[in-house]
């Protein structure tokens, strides 16, 4: 397998591109202007970029076809929620504010001074800007919905002290959800509490509710600073999205920074103090590559209504990695072509080397990309369809309007112009001694290339060498394993789910609020609905009530729920019937009391009594201790189970469902790591195809598929140990993971077979000699990109700061320890001996004849031949039959030695005499 090439398609490939870049190089000015016009046009989408903005929380960070959300839907259709206001029966968060209030100078916020300011507070909330609040409350009986708390209390601070509540039910009412840090007495009578939670419902649906809820946040955030004996956290149903939507706007003033910074890093890591061969204004075109490709991809998706996450705001800062990543390549081999060809000619030398490693991570990298529009979160696909269009823009870009500034600038160099002044710059034999402005275009006389840089000498001369060492390899093998250990390790601590505070900006109130909610309201947990979903259920015939109580009795043994606390209409109706001497197990009796039982208790919301048949019911399950996202999942995924569980038992068979407006959110639990694996193993088997054909040793596209399930490992552990959660916002830098690792490890495979070394440890070198540098480089400006995100207040771009840190590490250090060291001991991969002969044979060959048939066009076009063309073009005949004649038998050589090294390895014929060759 190591001496099989699949050069099929990248040869073709390398020669398609060379001829692009010698047409690029002779029409410059063409491929620079079109994409300037072409990025102003598609740039005008961005007029509908708030027309396009998405960012509903439920919208685009929960599954899009959630169990919860199809419960919902059947509790929404079943179920009705006109008549009274229930809290208990909402099927959404519903409209309204909240205040979490603690004792700012003691604890105990049950005393009369805290209570007097806390009954002021809700006068002047139920009185904000003069409006009356009960003509747009949620109502019970024609009575504004009110705070339990305070009612039991008759409103009045001093009752307080003559009182005893009981904890966490007070004569029927409970009181579990608005009192917090309660401390009780063995009959469970209050002794003290620290918080207390008042709700301010509000009609759904009103434009005056919308309108109250933002002057109650104006009047709070005022009232926070005003002298009190109480603290005051507040939140309303706007909240979340609201501040959610600001998150994007912090961070726009970095995006100036991270330029400027990506700009002068190029800049800097580009010049040179020759004054004509400096890159400066290369590496700046490189950089507003970037930026044009940013604009056309997404003025052109905007163009196509493509909804706008906030998501994709992080979007900018990894294409610049890419575009730079790309631009130092191309500079790289463009650096490697002899400066006294025509431009036209080395661009297309540049091309012809740089192409094809460019295409195979651009590739990759929209793959990845694109394979991430499988997931179900909307926020991940937006970031996908956005990113993954960006990169193509900037693929195209970089072959078309940076290598037509390339060509430019290398039309100013071949010139000997100044990189500044355009000022023609003189020899250095004419300029005075040690002025350095004046002289340039030097370069390596003896191989005809640019003058190395002293980097590059270090890869080739120290470095390389070093890695390539024994020692240095068994060292490198054992870290490597320690690595691998850790990261194994830490997939295995990783958390999940994304909690819903780290969407707000990290100062915000909604922080703040829901801090303090963990903190004293975390003991009582959501009021599940369990919902009879079976219409032919018999709800008169005992066998069926034995059933249903068993099944209520499944979800009271859970863990996570409170004792005794379901809430059963149905029990309540046999309770009554007892009461009034009804035979409620005859089916006519029981439905014929039905209507009027529902009107009376209150339970008419929780019946769908239709056509004298019972269509669903619902009961309710109170839960405790749900404090941690681990906590909702298994909250969810134990009372899912016991829902199951009725619904297939032979003993009491209950079709149930189960639901809280809460599992919409929790439902990302069910489908996070399913999906993440999903979208990695599809996308690292696409790596693989792609590596398979366009790098020509299929042994080295399976160690670069190897290097891609190591970074991924390596992110997805380290992220446990930098306390980053397994969520939607990760899992989009997981997909950026792939790109990123797939990057590095096939430009250093791709290098190491394309090498015409004939040992592993000298092709390992060469390899990192080409292009080690140019990672470094990428690698550098890449960080620079993202380096001022961990000052973002958004929890969103510091996650996504902490993974391209880590994925940028992890995937360097493969590039250019770890996979030189696999790829030189494991790799045995590359060019044989005796095809590197063959291949500068042919590429002799192809030289002899195209000056010998440039001769014979010259010869032709000309009517009388002159003398000296016929001397000339019979030399050259001469020339290329002996030539061709030694080159025949000089292959023939090398073949026999691949076939007899130990006849040949002494003899004229061994070409390459190397004590590292195996």
């Amino acid at each position: 397998m190591s001496r099989c090439r699949t050069d099929c398609l990248e040869k073709p490939l390398s020669m398609g591109f060379k001829w692009l870049g010698h047409f690029v190089g002779r029409y410059p000015w063409w491929f620079l202007v079109l994409p300037l016009f072409l990025s102003g046009g598609l740039g005008a989408g961005f007029i509908f970029l708030w027309d396009r903005e998405a960012n509903g929380i439920e919208d685009q960070f929960t599954p899009v076809n959630g169990p919860a959300k199809q419960e919902r839907k059947f509790v929404q259709d079943f179920f009705s929620d006109t008549g009274d206001f229930s809290q208990l029966r909402l099927s959404t968060e519903g409209t309204y504010a909240s205040l979490i209030i603690t004792g700012l100078h003691q604890k105990d916020i049950l005393t009369v001074a805290a209570l007097e300011e806390i009954i002021a507070l809700d006068d002047e909330v139920k009185n904000l800007a003069g409006k009356d609040f009960a003509n747009i409350c949620a109502q019970t009986s024609g009575e504004c919905m009110s705070n339990p708390a305070l009612d039991i209390i008759n409103n009045s601070a001093s009752n307080i002290e003559v009182m005893s509540l009981t904890y966490p039910e007070h004569e029927g009412v409970f009181l579990g959800s608005v009192l917090g840090g309660v401390q009780v007495n063995v009959n469970s009578e209050i002794i003290s509490a620290e918080a207390i939670r008042l709700y301010y419902f509000l009609r759904e649906n009103s434009t005056e509710s919308a309108a109250w809820l933002k002057d109650f946040i104006k009047f709070i955030s005022n009232y926070t600073e005003r002298p009190k004996t109480v603290s005051v956290f507040y939140y309303t149903s706007l909240s979340r999205e609201e501040e959610f939507e600001s998150s994007s706007a912090s961070v726009i003033p970095l995006f100036s920074i991270t330029y400027c910074l990506a700009i002068n890093i190029s800049i800097i890591s580009c010049l040179r103090l020759d004054c004509v061969r400096n890159k400066v204004w290369v590496a700046s075109c490189g950089v507003l590559s970037a930026g044009l490709a940013v604009l056309s991809s997404f003025g052109l998706l905007l163009f196509c209504g493509i909804p706008f996450a906030m998501t994709v705001a992080t979007s900018p800062f990894l294409i610049l990695g890419i575009g730079v990543d790309d631009m130092f390549i191309m500079i790289s081999c463009w650096q490697k072509t002899k400066v006294t060809d025509q431009v036209e000619d080395r661009l297309a030398d540049t091309y012809k080397e740089a192409a094809v490693s460019i295409t195979i991570t651009t590739l990759t990298d929209v793959l990845a990309f694109y394979i991430g529009l499988m997931t179900p979160f909307r926020s991940v696909q937006s970031f996908c369809m956005y990113t993954g269009t960006a990169v193509l823009f900037c693929y195209i870009y970089n072959i078309t309007f940076f290598g037509a500034f390339l060509a430019l600038n290398g039309r100013r160099e071949h010139a000997r112009r100044h990189w500044l002044t355009c000022m023609v710059v003189a020899d250095k034999n004419v300029c005075p001694d040690g002025n350095i402005c004046c002289v340039g275009g030097a370069y390596d006389e003896q191989t005809g290339t640019e003058t190395e840089m002293p980097i590059h000498s270090f890869f080739k001369k120290y470095y390389g060498p070093f890695l390539t060492n024994s020692w240095t390899k068994v060292f490198m093998v054992f870290l490597y394993g320690g690595y691998l250990a850790a990261s194994i390790y830490g997939c295995f601590q990783i958390q999940e789910g994304i909690e819903l505070k780290h969407l707000a900006l990290d100062n915000s109130y909604v922080v703040q609020y829901y801090d303090n909610e963990k903190k004293y309201f975390s003991e009582y947990g959501p009021n599940v609905m369990v919902v009879i979903n079976d219409k032919n259920f018999q709800y008169w015939n005992t066998i069926a009530q034995d059933s249903l109580d068993l099944c209520l009795q499944e979800f009271g043994n859970l863990s996570m729920t409170l004792q005794n606390s379901p809430v059963s209409w149905l029990n309540s109706y046999l309770f009554y019937g007892k009461n009034k001497s009804l035979n409620l197990n005859n089916e006519v009796i029981f439905k014929t009391n039905l209507p009027g039982f529902l009107k009376a208790s209150g339970f008419s919301q929780d019946v769908n009594f239709t056509d004298n048949q019972i269509l669903a019911s619902r009961m309710f399950v109170q839960t405790v201790n749900i404090s941690t996202a681990v906590a909702e999942k298994n909250m969810l995924n134990a009372f899912r189970e016991t829902a199951e569980k009725c619904s297939r038992s032979s003993e009491a068979e209950v079709h149930v469902l189960v639901y809280h407006f809460a599992f919409i959110y929790f439902d990302q639990y069910t489908v996070i790591v399913s999906n993440t694996i999903q979208n990695i193993v599809v996308a690292t088997l696409a790596m693989l195809v792609i590596s398979l054909l366009l790098i020509p040793n299929p042994l080295c596209s399976l160690w670069v598929t190897f290097a891609i399930a190591s970074v991924i490992v390596g992110v997805a552990g380290f992220m446990a140990f930098w306390d980053v959660n397994l969520d939607s916002i990760s899992m989009i830098n997981l997909v950026i993971c792939i790109g990123f690792s797939v990057d590095f490890s096939a430009h250093i495979s791709y290098a190491f077979v394309s090498s015409s070394e004939p040992s592993a440890n000298k092709k390992a070198i060469d390899a990192l000699y080409t292009l080690g540098y140019p990672m470094i480089q990428a690698a550098v400006s890449t960080i620079a990109g993202i380096v001022v995100l961990p000052a973002a207040q958004s929890y969103i771009f510091r996650t996504f700061f902490k993974i391209m840190f880590l994925v940028i590490l992890f995937g360097l250090v493969h590039g250019v320890v770890f996979l030189p060291v696999l790829l030189s001991l494991f790799g045995g991969c590359g060019k044989t001996l005796n095809s590197i002969q063959h291949e500068n044979d042919q590429k002799e060959h192809i030289n002899m004849s195209t000056h010998l048939a440039y001769a014979n066009s010259n010869q032709s076009s000309t009517k009388k031949e002159p003398f000296d063309i016929q001397m000339h073009m019979q030399e050259l005949s001469r020339e290329y039959k002996t030539y061709m004649k030694n080159s025949n038998k000089m292959y023939g050589e090398a073949t026999a030695v691949q076939e007899q090294p130990n006849t040949y390895r002494n003899s004229d014929a061994w070409r390459f005499n190397d004590p590292d060759c195996p």
